[in-house]
């Protein structure tokens, strides 16, 4: 999720049309790519002074890279340059896809470390786990159950309180899965939360928004923002449909006390209070309302589903995404050699927790709830009851074009398909 358009090569990664000009073809330079919006970047720097973990008495590193990215005539995005550390010099050196070879699949390996940092801690823990629960404490302490907004949300607050209290015990706690097997631990899982916390935006949350934000909006072969979008267009439609049952005007949206009081909670408690993010302290008229509701939902069922469901898929073969690195980064090339890289990734033992971690994780609940299921009819009434019928038929349709679209890919991306995806953050 941290993936963004790059119009201009920031001062602190200093790449130059002479290193990667071989990469981009004769008729163009780095500039021209630049322009033409065909770079792209990821910045990890909010890993930058993160203290790396201490494993069976071994110190271990975290780094906070750069990579920049190409996407090619034929549609695929590559790696073009890699800067394994924020400042530049000599004892920090760009890699490219030219150098040795260990040398270029190791800087690859950093990245990849990195990743995995940032998406266990923020892209998934942070971003849906923790929000997930602050929206359902919300809900249980401020709407009574007789409350419209309960009866539309609560479905998508199912296992949440659980799930997160046995993530606390068992995986980011002290003594956890992270704690004894990652490079951040968990202080540094704790301390890169506290930081993204003062950059969060409601925008970020919202994926329409988000993917224009970071100008991947148009990008080729993206299916999470092609399956994204249409669960966030079929939740609207349904959430839409409800507020209008409800909410005849927007008088009765800003005089309604305890809807209000579970967004101020919400603002306040889950948010800080942070008006830089964005997100609102209160809600005024229906567009707004639609639009938050719509925003719980998604965070709580696709959103989830997004970052959780494929972990096992990407994360068991550990050099594509290694929880910890046990030697520090190059500091020039040519040093690298396969020795070297396997001495650098996570031992054996940690593997195999990760490995089993991310098997667990990545499982179906036992007692599923794809989304749009609600065995437990709270709406009586027949509008909502005919808005949740057509909120169904909608995810049905979805579910049928991802898998036409799955069957001509090379690699499937089931993973937003709705019959998969949990009403709630469940797993």
């Amino acid at each position: 999720m941290l993936i963004k358009r790059c119009n201009k090569t920031p001062d602190k990664f200093p790449v130059t049309d002479g290193m990667v000009a071989d990469f981009l073809g004769a008729k163009t330079n780095l500039t021209t790519e630049l322009q033409s919006g065909k770079i792209f970047i990821t910045d990890y720097e909010i890993l930058e002074g993160i203290p790396a973990n201490v494993l069976d008495d071994h110190q271990q590193y975290l780094a906070a890279p750069l990579c920049l990215f190409h996407l090619t005539p034929q549609d695929e995005m590559i790696p073009l340059a890699i800067q394994i550390n924020q400042t530049p010099g000599p004892e920090n050196p760009i890699f490219l896809p030219s150098d040795n070879e260990w040398d270029w699949i190791l800087a690859k390996m950093w990245v990849k470390s990195a990743s995995f940092a940032t998406h266990q801690a923020l892209c998934h823990f942070l971003n849906t786990h923790a929000f997930a629960e602050v929206f359902c404490v919300a809900t249980l302490r401020q709407l009574p159950m007789s409350h419209p907004l309960y009866k539309l949300l609560i479905p998508h607050h199912r296992y949440t309180l659980q799930i997160n209290v046995l993530a606390r015990e068992l995986l980011i706690g002290q003594g956890g899965t992270f704690d004894k097997n990652t490079a951040i631990g968990g202080p540094g899982f704790n301390d890169l939360i506290a930081r993204q916390m003062e950059s969060v935006t409601y925008t970020s949350m919202c994926i329409p928004d988000d993917l224009k934000t970071r100008g991947v909006e148009s990008l080729p072969n993206f299916y999470y923002r092609d399956d994204g979008l249409k669960i966030w267009s079929a939740i609207e439609s349904y959430v839409s449909g409800i507020v209008d049952c409800y909410y005849k005007s927007n008088e009765t949206i800003r005089m309604d006390p305890e809807l209000q009081a579970w967004v101020s909670e919400i603002y306040t408690e889950g948010f800080l209070g942070r008006k830089s993010s964005g997100v609102p302290s209160s809600l005024q008229n229906r567009a707004e309302l639609v639009k938050y509701l719509n925003m719980v939902i998604f965070t709580c069922s696709a959103q989830h589903a997004a970052v959780n469901s494929g972990q096992f898929d990407f994360t068991s073969w550990i050099p594509n995404s290694p929880c910890t690195m046990r030697q520090p980064p190059p500091k020039t090339k040519g040093t690298a050699t396969l020795e070297s890289i396997l001495e650098t990734l996570p031992s054996v033992g940690v593997t195999a927790n990760i490995m089993t971690t991310v098997r667990v994780l990545s499982e179906e609940p036992g007692d599923r709830r794809p989304l749009g299921t609600f065995p437990d009819e709270r709406f009586t009434e027949e509008e909502p009851k005919r808005c949740i019928k057509a909120f169904q038929e909608r995810l049905s349709q979805i579910s049928a074009e991802i898998e036409s679209r799955n069957e001509s890919l090379p690699l499937k991306y089931n993973y937003l398909n709705p019959k998969v995806i949990e009403n709630s953050v469940s797993v």
